[in-house]
C-alpha cells in the first residue's frame, strides 16, 4: 500500500492560528479505545474502505495466469491505455490519441479486441507498440517457448503485405524484426486464426543478449509497402507452450461441449444494482480450466458473450448503465484447447434504484469480498497487490482486512463462525511471524512469515506504522468477538497477547526521544531515520503508543512528534509537499471556500483521512489546533471540490 503524499501547488502563505481548547491526551487515549466499539463507526470505515479499494471483480486468482497473457481484453471501450502507435507520412496508422483503437465488434474473447489499421507507403512507416501490464511487485517471465496471438480480416491480407512483429524485454534489449508473413499463410477473409512464433525465431537485435521470456512490448510495424489500406483485428496476445496451440476451426464464440475436458459451471447467480448486475457461480478445480465466458441476453432468448473471466474468479460485473434493466445471464466453462462446456443455467436480475442504506451495504459487501476471496490462503492475511506477487502479504492491509471481517459477519455477508476461524487463522499466523521489538514488518511471504524487504535492502525489520494500522483492526475485533464460546474466548486472549507485545517506546529510538520513528532493523538499526510526523496517516501510531498498557510513550510525544514544531518537522513537511502551508502543523488557509484548520497544502490524499480513523472514531475528538472530524471532512470536502472543478484536465 503506497503512502507516498502527493505534490501541491497551492499558494505559499502561512496563517497560524491557535486553538483555546486542549483536552487532555490521556481522554484522548480513552475515547481510543471506546472509539473501537462503536457499530455505527464500523460501517462508516467500511464505507470508506470500500470507496478505496472497490472493485468489481474481488480476486482471489493467482498470477499464473500473468505468466502466459499479454492481452486479453481492453477494460476501456475506446482505445487500449497500454499501447502507443505512430506513423511517418505518407504512411497511415489510425489511432485514438496515440493509442490503438478498441474493436468491440469484431473479438475473439469477449468482450474486444485490438484493430491495426494500416496503409504502408514507400518512403513511409508506421510502428505500433503493445505493452505487458506492469502492476505492483510484478515480475515479468513468462511460462513457455511459443508466442501465439488470433488474427482476423474482413478482407484477406496476403502474407507479404502482413506486418512485422519485433518484442522488447524489461532490460530494453530487443529481437530482429520477424515478418509475420514467415509465419502466417497470408489472413483469410471473415475467419480467425491463430498465429504462432517459437520464441527461439526471436533472436537479438539489439547490443546485448534479448531475454524473450521477460518481454516488456510487442511491436508491429510496416513492412511491404503495397500502399493498400489494411485492417487486422488481434485478440489473445500470450505466450504458451507449443503443445497448447489451438486446434482446427476452433472458436470461443459459441459453447459446445464437444470433448471438453471441463464441466459446467453450476449454481448462476445474478444480482442487481442501480447500474450494473453481479453474476456469480461455483468455481470449478481444474488444472485444464483456462477461462470463464459470461453470456448475456436481453429477452431470455438469445445469449451473445459479453466478457470472460480468469481462472480462480468466479465473479462478474456487467455494467448496464441504467436502472430497471433486465437481463439473463448463463456462463460456460473452457479449456486450454479451447473447447466449451455446455451453457449453464440460466440467473436473471433487474437494475434498480437504490436506497442510501443498498448503496452502502453494496459499497461494504464489495470491500469486505475483496478482504474475504483475496486473502492469502495459508495465512489468510491480506495480499499487498491483486494481481500481483502471491507471496506479498501486508501488515496493515491485514489490519484492514480484519474490519472489513467484521462488517461482514455484522452485516450477514458470513456467519460468525467463519468470522472468528478466518480471524484466528490471521492471528496464529502473526503470532508465529518474525518481530522486531514487537513490531512487524511492512512485508511478508503468506505461507512461511518471512520478511520480504520490498522496498530495498534496509527495510528489513520492523514497521511501527503498518502495526499500528494491523493492531487498530485486531483491537477491534477484540472488542467485537466477545462471545461465550471457546474460539472467541482464545481470539480474545491472543489480540490481547500481541496488543501488549508491541514495543511502542522502542520506537522512540532513545529514551528521551521527541517522536516515534517509522522503521527498526537488526541489521541496520536506525538507518532509514523516518520520523513520523503530521497531518497524515500516522495519527493511530502515536495514539495507540500512548494507550498501550505495557509498553507506553508519554502524551506528550503528540505535540513533539505528530505536530511537533521543531525544524526536523518543519523540513519533512515541506520536504514532501513542496510547499510552505502548513510546513508547522497548521494550516488556515481557505480551498474552494472551504477552510483548513491543519495539514499541509490543500490537505493531501484522502488516506491521511481514513488510514488512523478506521478504528479511532473522530467525532467530538479535539486537540489544541482542531476537531478532528471537522478536520477530516475539510479534507474530503477539498478533494471532492478539486475533482469537480478537474483542473488539470
Amino acid at each position: 500500500m503506497s503512502r507516498r503524499p502527493s505534490n501541491t501547488n497551492e499558494s505559499e502563505e502561512r496563517h497560524r492560528s491557535s486553538r483555546r481548547y486542549d483536552p487532555s491526551l490521556a481522554n484522548v487515549c480513552v475515547s481510543l479505545q471506546k472509539a473501537f466499539v462503536s457499530s455505527a463507526q464500523r460501517r462508516f470505515c467500511c464505507l470508506q474502505a470500500a470507496i478505496l479499494l472497490l472493485v468489481s471483480v474481488p480476486a482471489k486468482a493467482d498470477s499464473k495466469y500473468y505468466h502466459h497473457f499479454i492481452f486479453d481484453n481492453s477494460i476501456t471501450s475506446d482505445a487500449y491505455f497500454y499501447s502507443f502507435g505512430r506513423a511517418s507520412p505518407p504512411s497511415t496508422l489510425h489511432l485514438d490519441n496515440e493509442k490503438l483503437p478498441v474493436d468491440t465488434k469484431t473479438f475473439y474473447t469477449p468482450p474486444n479486441a485490438l484493430r491495426l489499421e494500416w496503409k504502408s507507403m514507400p518512403n513511409g512507416g508506421w510502428a505500433a507498440e503493445l505493452k505487458v501490464v506492469k502492476f505492483r511487485n510484478r515480475y515479468i517471465d513468462f511460462d513457455g517457448d511459443t508466442f501465439y496471438f488470433w488474427c482476423f480480416s474482413h478482407e484477406a491480407i496476403p502474407a507479404p503485405s502482413l506486418p512485422f512483429i519485433q518484442v522488447e524485454d524489461t532490460d530494453g534489449n530487443f529481437s530482429v524484426a520477424l515478418p509475420l508473413g514467415e509465419f502466417v499463410s497470408g489472413v483469410p477473409s471473415e475467419k480467425w486464426i491463430q498465429a504462432s512464433i517459437p520464441l527461439h525465431a526471436f533472436a537479438s537485435g539489439s547490443i546485448h543478449p534479448f531475454n524473450p521470456r521477460r518481454i516488456r512490448s510487442v511491436h508491429f510495424g510496416q513492412s511491404v509497402a503495397d500502399a493498400t489500406p489494411r485492417t487486422l483485428v488481434i485478440d489473445e496476445v500470450k505466450i504458451n507452450d507449443a503443445g497448447t496451440a489451438a486446434p482446427a476451426n476452433a472458436s470461443i464464440a459459441m459453447a459446445s461441449n464437444d470433448q471438453t475436458t471441463v464441466p459446467i459451471p453450476q449454481d448462476v447467480r445474478a444480482k442487481g444494482y442501480d447500474r450494473h448486475i453481479d453474476i456469480t457461480w461455483g468455481s470449478i478445480a481444474s488444472d485444464d480450466l483456462q477461462r470463464y465466458v459470461i453470456y448475456r441476453s436481453l429477452d431470455g432468448k438469445r445469449f451473445q458473450p459479453i466478457g470472460i473471466q480468469e481462472p480462480g474468479i468466479s465473479r462478474y460485473s456487467d455494467f448496464l448503465g441504467k436502472p430497471d434493466q433486465k437481463a439473463y445471464y448463463k456462463v460456460t466453462a473452457c479449456d486450454r484447447n479451447y473447447r466449451q462446456s455446455g451453457f449453464s443455467s440460466s440467473a436473471s436480475a433487474s437494475t434498480r434504484p437504490l436506497m442510501d442504506d443498498d448503496l452502502l451495504t453494496m459499497l461494504q459487501e464489495a470491500c469486505f469480498r475483496y478482504y474475504w476471496e483475496g486473502a492469502h490462503p495459508i495465512s489468510g492475511a491480506i495480499r499487498e497487490s491483486i494481481p500481483g506477487d502471491d507471496r506479498i502479504v501486508a501488515t496493515g492491509a491485514t489490519g484492514f482486512g480484519v474490519m472489513a471481517l467484521i462488517v461482514g459477519v455484522d452485516r450477514g455477508f458470513i456467519t460468525r463462525q467463519q468470522g472468528a476461524e478466518r480471524l484466528m487463522k490471521i492471528v496464529d499466523f502473526f503470532q508465529k511471524a518474525p518481530r522486531y521489538h514487537g513490531a512487524w514488518s511492512h512485508f511478508m511471504d503468506g505461507e512461511t512469515g518471512k520478511t520480504l524487504p520490498i522496498f530495498g535492502v534496509f527495510d528489513d525489520g520492523g514497521d511501527l506504522v503498518e502495526t499500528a494500522f494491523f493492531m487498530e483492526g485486531l483491537l477491534a475485533a477484540r472488542q467485537y468477538f466477545r462471545g461465550s464460546s471457546e474460539l472467541e474466548h482464545s481470539l480474545y486472549e491472543k489480540v490481547t497477547g500481541l496488543w501488549e507485545t508491541v514495543e511502542w517506546d522502542w520506537y522512540r529510538r532513545s529514551p528521551d526521544g521527541d517522536a516515534l520513528y517509522w522503521h527498526w532493523s537488526p541489521d541496520w538499526a536506525w538507518y532509514i531515520n523516518h520520523r513520523l510526523t503530521g497531518w497524515n496517516e500516522v495519527m493511530i501510531a502515536y495514539l495507540l503508543a500512548i494507550a498501550s498498557p505495557t509498553h507506553p510513550v508519554p502524551a506528550s510525544l503528540y505535540y513533539t512528534g505528530w505536530a511537533g514544531q521543531s525544524e526536523a518537522a518543519v523540513k519533512y513537511r515541506k520536504g514532501w509537499s513542496g510547499t510552505s502551508v502548513g510546513e508547522h502543523y497548521l494550516n488556515g488557509q481557505t480551498y474552494y471556500g472551504i477552510k483548513l484548520d491543519v495539514g499541509v497544502g490543500s490537505g493531501g490524499p484522502l488516506f491521511f483521512t481514513h488510514y488512523s480513523f478506521m478504528g479511532f472514531d473522530p467525532r467530538g475528538i479535539h486537540d489544541r489546533y482542531t476537531d478532528y472530524f471537522r478536520n477530516n471532512r475539510a479534507i474530503a470536502l477539498i478533494n471532492r471540490a478539486y475533482c469537480i472543478r478537474n483542473p488539470g484536465h
